[in-house]
């Protein structure tokens, strides 16, 4: 019954992703709402507002700035757990 259920989720999931993906714009579309509304006031306003050397520095340190920090912290938090792992792996080797 359970594994039964686990597939019954499994392709309702899938099902549910499938009818949201159907209304997104379709990937490098000119006519999309990021591509006509957001991309050109960066390109236009950037080096003003932020007076960053170039523009992926102004987008990612000032627009995005927290969500950069966001990543920058799950990336460290990855490699200190790895780290971590790999000095218990060796140590259990030297058993």
């Amino acid at each position: 019954m359970t594994r039964k259920l686990g597939y019954l989720s499994l392709v309702l999931l899938a099902a549910l992703f499938i009818y949201v993906s159907l209304d997104l714009p379709p990937t490098g579309d000119p006519h999309s709402p990021p591509a006509t509304h957001v991309s050109p006031r960066y390109i236009e306003k950037a080096y003003k507002e932020t007076g960053a050397a170039n523009m992926v520095t102004a987008v990612l340190a000032d627009y995005r700035g927290y969500d950069t920090l966001g990543e920058t912290v799950v990336v460290f938090t990855a490699g200190v757990a790895t780290l971590l792992l790999l000095e218990g792996a060796f140590k259990f080797k030297k058993r």
